[in-house]
């Protein structure tokens, strides 16, 4: 036997290919993490969707850490403290559904600018986007200020809360410009391909949030106890110095987007596509969001026990989404960077990749909340009404996340071409003229009970799954212009 057998027999060895492929994920897996330039126009897929999924499925874990962290200091301050914060999150959703917005349209721009190797023109496109998005926080900011008192009122809050904590609203409205920038400059890395430097802001703003958290609330040392208004201080200067961070990369980073004194002058043109793409993305966040609190409305109706099994199971699966939502992010950033790189074949190809990694998260996700929802339902309470709704809310639900885990990733896919119109009235009518409607016929109407509105949120995200292909399929997308 010679050598060449023998190497020949080496190359084969199965366990020399589990260790090449061991050692080829932990690569991988650092390189997504720690952040490089890279080409997802060419090269492997699956590699691509690797580097840019896993840092976007770790950034959507740290936005969840900052609203758990928050309530968790905030929770010792007692129920107005509670109450106050709840009602002020609920009025900060316009400004989250702008944030999502502009991220859209900024993802949209900056991929394709980005895929037809133009840098100065992304760059162009990031300070438009950058420019448009404070613009806007100063006017909500204004509101915060001087009207935040009456905004609680509006709220149905208590004369305790208006009176004693109304600071908190007008410090978080106040300074919703770095909610804004934090959305819309991510989204100009995560669009450039530098998923990784995102994810690293949004750790730096989460270590600041719970290091200042508790000193500001409850005091240390010489800093005096600031209460509930502490809360909102440290949150503002977690994020606040994450933006400043955010400047400096821009400015002086290196990166494939850097920004100049050439780009820092107003487009017009390019602010108007800006605000025309973002339209759609506000209007797909704004209503997802609103039709929840339609079925929070119909499931009322079944009495406290019944409302609380369903938010408690709701935030579960919430929560459960967040890698679901990162990965299907990655889908957007494909498809925009090869458009522009003319390669729209490519853009389908990664589209149905990212497609089948969802599905299979998603499934996955399923089976663990339809097999063991009692003994995650006890980790949140005991009461045994509470859980016997929430069982059924993550049970049904569960059973439509195939569907919904194809739906994400179309939607993406399309918004990432610049068509945020499309996905919008796919919104409207699954969760407006379908799923709020067969709620309430199947809860009220032929009396099914909650389980009713579980059945019409399958319903909704199956339809909307199924809409989304069709019109990823008729392939519009692709001609697209932005």
């Amino acid at each position: 036997m010679n050598k060449t057998y023998f190497h020949k027999l080496k190359l084969s060895n199965p366990m020399s290919d589990i260790n090449h492929k061991r050692k080829q994920l932990f690569r991988n897996l650092k390189e997504a993490i720690a952040g490089t330039e890279q080409d997802f126009t060419s090269g492997s897929l699956n590699r691509a969707i690797f580097l840019l999924a896993v840092p976007m499925v770790l950034e959507m874990v740290m936005e969840a850490i900052f609203a758990v962290v928050d309530i968790f200091f905030v929770a010792k301050l007692g129920a107005d403290a509670i109450a106050t914060v709840g009602i002020t999150e609920s009025m900060i959703t316009i400004v989250y559904a702008i944030g999502i917005g502009f991220s859209m349209a900024t993802t949209a721009l900056v991929s394709r600018r980005i895929g037809e190797k133009d840098h100065k023109k992304a760059g162009r496109a990031a300070f438009q986007s950058i420019l448009t998005g404070f613009t806007v926080s100063l006017f909500i900011a204004a509101i915060g200020i001087f009207f935040s008192k009456d905004l609680l009122q509006l709220m149905g809050a208590s004369e305790t809360i208006v009176t004693e904590m109304s600071s908190y609203t007008s410090i978080m409205i106040g300074g919703n410009a770095v909610i804004m920038l934090l959305f819309i400059i991510n989204a100009v890395f995560r669009s450039a391909g530098d998923a990784a430097i995102s994810m690293r802001i949004l750790i730096i703003a989460n270590l600041l949030n719970i290091i200042l958290d508790p000193i500001l609330i409850f005091g240390w040392g010489p800093i005096p106890a600031l209460g509930i208004k502490g809360a909102a201080i440290a949150t503002n200067i977690g994020r606040g110095l994450a933006v400043i961070y955010q400047f400096y990369l821009l400015f002086f980073g290196r990166k494939r987007i850097q920004l100049s004194r050439v780009n820092l002058q107003v487009h017009f043109p390019t602010i108007r596509k800006l605000i025309r793409l973002s339209v759609g993305g506000i209007g797909q966040y704004l209503i997802a969001t609103s039709s929840w609190i339609g079925l929070v409305r119909i499931i009322s109706v079944f009495g406290s026990e019944a409302l609380a099994g369903y938010t408690i199971a709701i935030r579960v699966i919430i929560f459960s989404l967040l890698p679901a939502w990162g990965i299907s992010n990655a889908a957007a950033t494909l498809v925009g960077q090869n458009l522009g790189a003319e390669k729209p074949d490519r853009a389908v190809r990664s589209v149905w990749s990212v497609s089948k990694v969802n599905m299979v998260y998603m499934v996955f996700v399923g089976i663990i909340l339809f097999m063991i929802p009692t003994t995650i339902l006890q980790m949140f309470t005991m009461d045994s009404l509470v859980i016997k709704s929430g069982i059924s809310a993550l049970q049904v639900v569960s059973m439509g996340f195939l569907f919904y885990g194809l739906g994400m990733v179309m939607v993406q896919a399309l918004n990432g071409a610049g068509d945020t119109i499309t996905p919008t009235w796919i919104n409207f009518f699954s969760f407006w003229l379908l799923e709020i409607p067969l709620a309430y016929v199947l809860a009220l109407y032929l009396e099914i009970g909650e389980t009713g509105v579980f059945y019409a949120i399958i319903a909704a995200e199956t339809v909307m799954a199924i809409s989304a292909l069709w019109f990823f399929r008729q392939g519009k997308w692709k001609l697209k212009k932005v």
